[in-house]
């Protein structure tokens, strides 16, 4: 299988479709970003579930059976202080966090790894999406 059909068929988001109050999770290709923009990567993959305001009101967060964490109260849940290497692990895969190893969210470090060409560049994103979101900390 040629790399790029092997990665149309690994990533994928969580977009959801609303018919009344039925709500289904459909996963659909993610389109790769460039490793440099935090806030570009969180809105491709994180916006869906997280929403736009960062706060877990994203348009399929009312369709998953675990509410998506508010990103924007990290530091304030850990005495003020950014949980980095936390948050740098969840997207890794590396913790145990339902929500990203569920059937309605992937986990974000592999994804990154297939789009990457290199372990480096995998670590870029993953670093450049947590500063991002150490950047929507309320005060």
């Amino acid at each position: 299988m040629p790399r790029s059909a092997a990665l149309g068929a690994v990533l994928a988001v969580v977009v959801f479709c609303a018919a009344a109050s039925d709500k289904v999770i459909k996963k659909v290709p993610v389109a790769p970003t460039s490793p440099i923009s935090g806030q570009a990567m969180f809105n491709e993959y994180c916006v869906s579930c997280h929403g736009k305001d960062a706060k877990g009101t994203g348009p399929a967060a009312s369709a998953l059976k675990k509410t998506p964490a508010d990103l924007t109260t990290l530091s304030v849940r850990n005495n003020g202080k950014f949980p980095e290497l936390r948050v740098y692990s969840a997207i890794q895969g590396d913790l145990d966090v339902a929500a990203h190893g569920s059937k309605d969210m992937p986990v974000w470090g592999g994804v990154f790894q297939d789009m990457s060409r290199t372990s480096g560049e995998v670590q870029m994103r993953i670093s450049n999406l947590v500063a991002y979101v150490k950047s929507l900390q309320t005060k």
